[in-house]
């Protein structure tokens, strides 16, 4: 599958007459849905950025930009991270070690292909080098779809796919100051078609940053609904990166631990905002997922979620909350295994209990901490009509997290999940 190149993982010896261009089925559920497939040692990829990270990192951007040849910065953010005071703080660190930054501000959450526009014209007229991010998943999605015009031209929405970013973009350095979007690690950027209402996405190793600076610092100014919507991105990064058709044991370990620690401490974050230690927690878990699910890609919940988002332009982490649980389900059926795993890494007893119990008790625990964190129960308190599912399931299954979703979902079977969690 071409999405997995890399470099060999094997859990044995090769056989004398291996082949070094030897290649392995992925593992994963049998088409059947029945059992799952044997898991044989096969290829990984995985690709993740230079990472800073702990408390006080952001002094570490001037160095950081300086490194990849940056003279005149283009910082992306919004007027939200202004008002914080977190640009202030990062363009002084930038400028201490004699860079001229230039701050465009003008993203709103969901970025818009308009937007990403405008920013390349600003970068363009500002003769700007190496682009940083310093914001929640909408800035760092809107920095990357300017630095993929700077280098490639044409319009944003061009290269919605696979691997269709084909010159290298400038050097980026991302900063995010929510507890998971994930996307300053990485290979996806995610921008709203304003005119076809539908958000597309666009799948690069191109698009995965130099350098991540993850101070958590920056978390303690989200205001609740934001802390909550991207707890829940970062559950379903987790989640739907483990039972990946292309999941492997390199992103196997940070899936899991990330579902540990939200599971732990995301509700700790919305009942004691200056608990720092849950703080701590939930920055990690956001990079660990983001890390699993860049290289594993993830499936039907953001494949759904995409269209809910660009129909209504909703938070992301919202609509997730809400249909997690249904795809959990649905997913189950065909690999209760993998979601036996993922439940006792939320917490759930798991001696002599089937996988698929697990798995349905997983999916409930997701709902219980979506209805503590407020969020939802369906899809029509979010504005989501009957009218509209078929167009939503249609679009649905063009999306390219679909690909590597455990079970094969036709146009039936996503308009039934959709009018389950409406």
């Amino acid at each position: 599958m071409a999405l997995i190149p890399g470099p060999v993982v094997t859990d044995r010896e090769p056989s004398a007459d291996w082949s070094g261009d030897q290649r392995w089925e992925l593992a994963g559920p049998q088409q059947t849905g029945a059992e799952a497939a044997p898991q044989p040692a096969r290829l990984a990829k995985f690709h993740v950025p230079e990472i800073v990270f702990g408390p006080g990192s952001l002094a570490e951007i001037g160095h950081c930009a300086l490194r990849l040849g940056g003279r005149r910065p283009f910082l992306v953010t919004d007027p939200g991270l202004i008002e914080a005071g977190w640009v202030e703080e990062a363009a002084g660190h930038l400028r201490r070690v004699g860079l001229r930054p230039v701050i465009w501000h003008d993203v709103t959450p969901n970025p818009k292909d308009h937007e990403v526009e405008a920013g390349f014209g600003r970068y363009v007229e500002s003769g700007c080098d190496v682009i940083v991010g310093v914001g929640g998943g909408s800035v760092i999605d809107a920095a990357k779809g300017v630095a993929i015009l700077a280098s490639n031209g044409g319009h944003i929405l061009g290269y919605e796919g696979v691997d269709r970013v084909v010159q290298p973009i400038p050097p980026t350095v991302m900063v995010p100051s929510t507890s998971g979007t994930g996307a300053d690690v990485s290979q996806f950027a995610v921008i709203t078609d304003t005119t076809q209402h539908i958000k597309i996405t666009i799948v690069s190793r191109t698009l995965v940053p130099e350098i991540s600076v993850i101070d958590p610092r920056l978390l303690t100014t989200m205001p609740d609904w934001l802390n909550a919507a991207t707890g829940l991105d970062a559950l379903t990064h987790a989640i739907e990166a483990f039972v990946s058709r292309a999941h492997n044991p390199l992103t196997d370990i940070h899936a899991l631990h990330a579902v540990e620690l939200i599971t732990r401490n995301l509700v700790r974050t919305q009942i004691q905002p200056k608990d720092f230690g849950a703080r701590l927690a939930m920055a990690q878990a956001s990079l660990e997922a983001g890390m699993a699910f860049t290289n594993a890609i993830l499936g039907a919940t953001h494949a759904m979620s995409h269209q809910v988002g660009g129909l209504l332009d909703a938070p992301h982490g919202v609509v997730n909350g809400v249909l997690l649980p249904h795809v959990i389900r649905f997913n189950a059926q065909a690999w209760p295994e993998r979601f036996a795993a993922l439940g006792a890494a939320a917490g759930i007893p798991t001696d002599g209990v089937p996988p698929y119990e697990v798995a349905i008790q997983l999916a409930d625990r997701v709902r219980a901490l979506a209805d503590d964190l407020g969020v939802p129960k369906g899809l029509a308190s979010l504005g989501v009509a009957e009218s509209d599912v078929s167009v939503l399931a249609r679009t649905t299954l063009k999306d390219a997290c679909m690909a590597t979703n455990p079970r094969d979902i036709d146009r039936h079977a996503a308009e039934t999940l959709f009018r389950e969690a409406l």
